[in-house]
């Protein structure tokens, strides 16, 4: 196969947290890593001499990589575990398949013993799971034992045995530990209460648990028990640091294919997540290339098909975010909530990333195509006409209703044209109006254009809500523009855009590639302003400060500033110099003022 360019996939992986696969030029992983950050992680191996002789082989081996990102370092930890278990990569230490993270047994019994392990029996009972540290188990246990009084005998608690008093209490039941149901003194309803609230606090939802416990912390320190109190105390912050599940390791979801898939105008992403026994084994993401303008149903169906062949899937079920279908032979899943939802996000996370990464790639490799595929989605998504290809959009600064100026900024393909901004100074309008203001530069600006017969643009954006919009309109009817420009408004509290003669409002997804360019383009503009209006208060001010000697009028500012640009300048020259320009008199004026000063 093509192997990837291992330099460009370092430089756009994201930094979020994940697992990293590295391969060799035979395709075999070679190393399996977790890491915090995946970019900075990976960039690490590359960037730095490593005084580890196995280390600097590892790299020179490494001919590219792929990974996984995942919701937590948990995550990571545990899938990174599956991987090597599965793929026994040369560079790692291998691991072996039965013992690893600890897990909590609800026993299927008839009084459910509630103990952990390290190994999973399918017998029907229940595991919680798996735990990344025994601390967090044993603190778990602890609190269920504290609020909850259960067996930890292994008897068969049968009812026939329980008749025929077969068992006696033992120690525990005299300790008051357990309620003896051996011997009968606790019902198996009352029991089955107990596991019930347990079973909820192994969710993650032991609110009602930790409340208690804060009182009871709060009644040993009022009876002046600290350090009773302070056990108390970190049990309650680990529980609350305690992340109750992982979708990486999820015994309730055994021998499944996850699918996923994300689309543009070009091109479709779809993520496969291939799980055995309850754990993560693989991950793939397959770029499709549309011919015909083909929905998300049709594309999906196509990879599932082609990604099961791909990789041998023998499963019998499938779960995916809307309904295939894929015939008779296969189950096919559209999970609606709990942990079987929460994987198809995780498969959906890893076919955005991966499209994220391969449109960094492309802008770097391939900006041309980077660029039409941008134009073609901001086409769409804007409903125009025609592809944005040049982009015009303005914005007023009047900051304490002073030196009222306005920007229009150019950008063409997607890119700023920074040759292009052009500034505004407000002539017609008094006072600080934004609508006369907008409504003035429009004009003056495609009034120019088409003197010149300069190529006007594909889309206008107005830096405001409907009132700014109307303004700018006004003017692009007096050109009779209306019909070769499109104009649109955009508020700045909600990111709402307006269209001409249409109430309601447009929302962009807040992710899209769309509203992040006109954003730019919002906020290039407003930079741009915000820098001609403080250069002119600025200027006004300095200027100024010359009108302020007595003895130095408006004729001589202006033929000073003529001569030496600035008032710096001014301040610095020497009295011949000041001589030559306002004669003898002014020129000691401005030297003995400067000198004080």
């Amino acid at each position: 196969m093509d192997q990837p360019n291992l330099a460009l996939q370092i430089k756009t992986l994201p930094h979020q947290p994940g697992v990293y696969q590295y391969f060799d030029a035979t395709d075999t992983i070679i190393y399996v890593g977790k890491a915090k950050d995946l970019k900075k992680r990976v960039s690490s191996y590359f960037n730095k001499q490593h005084d580890y002789g196995k280390t600097k082989v590892l790299v020179k081996k490494i001919a590219y990589l792929k990974h996984i990102v995942v919701a937590t370092e948990t995550d990571a930890l545990l899938l990174e575990n599956n991987l090597i278990k599965k793929h026994q990569p040369r560079y790692n230490v291998l691991l072996k398949d039965d013992k690893s993270y600890p897990w909590i047994c609800i026993k299927k019994e008839r009084f459910p013993r509630v103990f952990p392990t390290r190994r999973m029996i399918k017998d029907g009972s229940e595991y919680f799971g798996p735990y990344t540290s025994m601390k967090t188990v044993s603190t778990l246990l602890d609190l269920i034992k504290g609020l909850f009084k259960l067996r930890t005998c292994n008897y068969d608690l049968s009812q026939s045995k329980i008749d025929a008093h077969k068992y006696k209490v033992c120690l525990e039941y005299h300790l008051g530990n357990c309620l003896g149901p051996c011997e009968g003194y606790q019902t198996e309803e009352s029991y089955q209460e107990s596991v019930i609230a347990i079973r909820e606090i192994l969710k993650g939802n032991f609110k009602d648990s930790l409340s208690g416990f804060k009182s009871q912390m709060k009644s040993l320190a009022s009876d002046l028990q600290f350090e009773e109190a302070q056990l108390i105390k970190e049990k309650i912050e680990i529980l609350e640091n305690y992340q109750a599940k992982s979708t990486i390791v999820n015994p309730k979801i055994s021998n499944v294919d996850v699918f996923s898939i994300i689309s543009d105008e070009s091109y479709a992403y779809v993520n496969f997540l291939q799980l055995s026994y309850g754990s993560i084994i693989r991950s793939h993401t397959m770029e499709i290339k549309k011919k015909l303008q083909e929905s998300d149903a049709e594309l999906l169906q196509l990879a599932i098909t082609e990604i099961r062949q791909r990789f041998n899937s023998l499963s019998k079920e499938i779960y995916v975010p809307f309904k295939v279908n894929m015939g008779n032979e296969i189950k096919v899943s559209v999970p609606q909530l709990g942990d079987k939802k929460r994987i198809v996000e995780l498969s959906l996370r890893n076919a955005k990333y991966f499209r994220m990464d391969r449109f960094k790639q492309e802008k770097i490799t391939d900006p041309e195509r980077h660029s039409n595929r941008i134009m073609a989605q901001m086409k769409a998504d804007l409903l125009l006409s025609e592809e944005p290809r040049h982009i015009e959009c303005f914005d007023n600064s009047n900051i304490q209703g002073t030196n009222p100026v306005a920007a229009c900024v150019v950008f063409k393909n997607g890119k700023p044209s920074k040759k292009d901004y052009r500034h505004f100074n407000i002539k017609t309008v008094e006072g600080p109006d934004d609508f006369a203001s907008m409504e003035e530069v429009v004009y003056r600006r495609y009034k120019r254009l088409l003197n010149e017969e300069s190529p006007l643009p594909q889309l206008v954006i107005i830096d405001g809500g409907k009132g700014q919009l109307s303004s700018a309109l006004k003017s692009i009817d007096a050109l009779n523009l209306r019909s070769t420009i499109t104009v649109i408004g955009i508020a700045k509290r909600l990111e709402e855009l307006f269209y001409p003669d249409d109430p309601v409002p447009l929302y962009l997804d807040k992710k899209s590639e769309t509203l992040k360019i006109i954003q730019q383009l919002r906020n290039e503009a407003h930079r741009f302003g915000i820098e001609h209006h403080r250069n002119r208060r600025s200027k006004n001010a300095l200027v100024s400060e010359l009108e302020t000697i007595p003895g130095i009028g408006e004729k001589s500012v202006v033929d000073l500033m003529k001569t030496f640009k600035t008032v710096k300048k001014v301040s610095q020259a020497s009295l011949s110099e000041l001589q030559d320009v306002v004669g003898l008199k002014r020129a000691q004026i401005i030297t003995t003022y400067y000198s004080k000063k």
